[in-house]
């Protein structure tokens, strides 16, 4: 029994204790996130915390000068401003503009993308591939579009409905033309969202409720709406932060203009920082953006924890 003891250790010896204490074990994988948070704290934490700084002085037109202390002089004078109402105006006319179609018809999309036909491999990368495309890109072909001899115009005078539209040069029509293009590139990205969620229920569903009359359009709305709420939710989320920090489009196709009527919050802030040299005031305006983001950001954050695998 002595030898069979003696073999059996040679064969699998004990463990030796690990010569780091605990406490020095917990801190390894911190030091492999050190040089991204190092990378972090230069690009994103010292900067927002210096644009906080710096909305409360006053930092404009010679930025060799040292800022200026003047409290909440930056602040009053947001209140007092009307294009900075106006911007925050449209910035909230495109979330609610933008998000329910957004958050509906991608989900339409990918309920009939998921069909098992021939051919529907087509259709979804037909869908998806505006994602793809650049937005500067797709600006300026939907700026040709929108023009007064472009696409649309053309169309609307072979039907005989109209000698043309001002799409891009109406206050009316200005912010809602710049809307459609945020639209129409976002509906693929938000499908293939849906499109994952819609092949996590199972198809055994459908064929019980379809025993209990629930068929066609019905059982997606007995069925599909239900399970698909986290879903749902996640994308109203993202899709309203997308839009709050909408740039690329404004920028490229009407430059906030015809008076202000497309002007949005972030490019109100690209305009007072790099147009007027006022980078004080551009951080007031970001730091009221900040928290708007910041809000939606944290009701993201608690719709992504809750558990997305419902069971009947």
């Amino acid at each position: 029994m002595e030898n069979l003891y003696v073999i059996q250790l040679i064969k699998h010896p004990p463990i030796p204790p690990s010569p780091h204490p605990v406490s020095s074990q917990r801190l390894i994988p911190y030091l492999f996130l050190l040089p991204a948070l190092l990378i972090l704290g230069l690009t994103v934490f010292y900067p927002a915390l210096q644009a906080f700084y710096l909305s409360f002085t006053q930092y404009e037109y010679d930025i060799t000068q040292p800022p200026l202390w003047i409290g909440l002089e930056n602040f009053q004078r947001l209140l007092a401003d009307s294009v900075f109402w106006k911007t925050l105006r449209n910035t909230i006319v495109y979330l609610i503009g933008v998000v329910p179609i957004l958050v509906i018809v991608p989900l339409g999309l990918a309920i009939l993308v998921n069909q098992v036909i021939p051919g529907i491999r087509w259709f979804r990368a037909a869908y998806y591939t505006p994602v793809v495309i650049s937005m500067v890109v797709a600006g300026i072909a939907w700026r040709w579009l929108y023009a007064e001899t472009g696409l649309l115009n053309q169309l609307l005078r072979s039907l005989h409905l109209s000698e043309g539209m001002p799409w891009l040069t109406s206050p009316k029509f200005a912010l809602f033309s710049v809307m459609a293009v945020t639209i129409w590139k976002g509906l693929g990205y938000y499908m293939v969202i849906y499109l994952a969620g819609l092949q996590s229920i199972p198809a055994d569903l459908y064929e019980a409720g379809a025993i209990d009359g629930s068929d066609g359009w019905h059982k997606h709305w007995d069925i599909t709406v239900p399970l698909m709420r986290p879903y749902l939710f996640l994308v109203a989320v993202i899709s309203a932060i997308s839009a709050t920090k909408v740039f690329e489009e404004v920028y490229i196709m009407t430059q906030g203009g015809p008076r202000s009527s497309s002007k949005t919050l972030v490019y109100y802030v690209y305009e007072s920082a790099f147009a007027d040299l006022e980078i004080s005031y551009a951080c007031t305006i970001g730091l009221v953006m900040f928290l708007l983001i910041l809000s939606l950001s944290v009701l993201r954050l608690a719709i992504s924890r809750q558990p997305t695998d419902f069971k009947l």
